[in-house]
């Protein structure tokens, strides 16, 4: 990817379902949804997030599969991690590896699922892990029976309270970007012992890695208080790494939001007339891609120092210049007061063509979405129009 060159980039990877429930009919070549009994298949998407600018650049790689509903003849945990669904999780840090080998750094950063001990073991060199755990799983200093004192999340030491009202920032909960949490920090290195069920003989019987807990203090009322355990391939000395660790993790809440333009904000993939397996494959590559240019076009909304072109293609460009000055207003409200060619240019040409009126609440992932419709509709049309009248020679007004 040409925008990651020698940037630090966080990758985050995740799996959404595409359900059809109540939309069966006629659906062809696929297996059992999350739930067991809905048609469905899944998607497996690596999203690249600028770490400074926390700017979504683009889809990076997606696993596409569909589930075989025939009874599996060996247990899942005796399989080898390459017979199970969870390979997506290695594969996915693998990829990333090989996809980003012109970034500076690559963090990938990815949930309780990702919680694998083989992700952790194959890491690929140059690839950094930042997972969220799901398992108190045995240290180098646990004894037989698992003592509680020395499994993981007993490992960290405290390092720091982050008090937003003191000028020290604090944590999103849950990505919720409209509270702000304040959290006590602690942090320290664990030595993870391969699991006894599950395991790769090729993987070795130890992994070096850190443990990072943010736990809230004083959550609001009938809230869940935020309580990340991560675990991380970076060293973490003090406060501050403590906390880039954590910001760092939070940017995997991207990957919702284009999970969210995909579906319900969006496409609303789930609802494609498409009824073969083959054809709705195809849709699922395009879709997270298209989803990634709808959240970059929300992100560039109230300026953005990127070009257009890192969305659009520039043989574009001609089109939205035309375009633009038609969707101006007579007030300076309703005038585009971008850069030209910028991205922040061109996201208030598409949500002018989406509906938004200049006015009251900023144009989200739908307007967007509906406004990146019609330009391509119109921008196929100028190219048309363009195209007749270099044979003519004659002025087309």
């Amino acid at each position: 990817m040409a925008a990651a060159a020698g940037r630090r980039i966080v990758v985050a990877q995740d799996t959404t379902e595409i359900n059809f429930a109540g939309r069966e009919a006629n659906r062809r070549g696929l297996g059992p949804a999350g739930d067991g009994v809905s048609a469905g298949f899944f998607i497996h998407p690596l999203i690249a997030i600028d770490s400074e600018t926390e700017a979504v650049l683009g889809l990076l790689d997606a696993q596409i599969w569909t589930r075989d509903d025939a009874i599996e003849p060996v247990p899942r945990r005796k399989r080898a991690i390459e017979d199970k669904e969870s390979v997506r999780w290695l594969k996915g840090v693998e990829r990333a590896g090989e996809l980003l080998a012109g970034a500076a750094s690559v963090v990938v950063v990815g949930d309780r699922e990702n919680d694998i001990y083989s992700c952790f073991a194959r890491r690929p060199e140059g690839t950094d892990l930042i997972v969220r755990a799901a398992q108190n799983r045995a240290t180098e200093h646990t004894r037989e029976g698992l003592d509680e004192d020395a499994s993981l999340f007993a490992r960290a030491a405290v390092l720091a309270r982050i008090d937003p009202d003191a000028g020290q920032g604090g944590a999103a909960a849950g990505g919720d970007r409209g509270r702000i949490a304040t959290v006590a920090l602690r942090a320290g290195p664990v030595t993870l012992k391969r699991p006894r069920h599950g395991f790769a003989k090729t993987d070795p019987e130890t992994v070096a890695m850190t443990l990072v807990e943010a736990r809230e203090i004083n959550p609001p009322a009938n809230a869940e208080p935020l309580h990340w355990r991560l675990l991380t391939s970076i060293e973490v000395a003090d406060a501050d790494a403590a906390r880039e660790i954590v910001r760092l993790y939070r940017l995997r809440w991207r990957i919702e939001e284009v999970f969210r333009a995909l579906k319900s904000d969006g496409m609303r993939l789930e609802e494609t007339q498409m009824h073969d397996a083959g054809r709705l494959f195809k849709l699922a590559v395009v879709g997270p891609a298209a989803a990634c240019r709808t959240i970059q076009l929300v992100d560039a909304r109230d300026g953005s120092p990127r070009p257009a072109t890192d969305v659009i293609d520039p043989v574009l460009l001609p089109a939205a210049e035309a375009i633009g000055p038609t969707l101006e207003g007579k007030t300076e409200r309703q005038k585009n007061p971008h850069p030209p060619h910028s991205l922040a240019w061109m996201a208030w040409i598409i949500a002018r063509l989406g509906g938004w009126n200049c006015y009251y609440k900023p144009p989200g992932p739908k307007t967007m979405r509906a406004g990146w419709a019609q330009f391509e509709t119109m921008a196929a049309g100028f190219a048309v129009a363009t195209t007749l009248q270099a044979k003519s020679n004659v002025r087309i007004p």
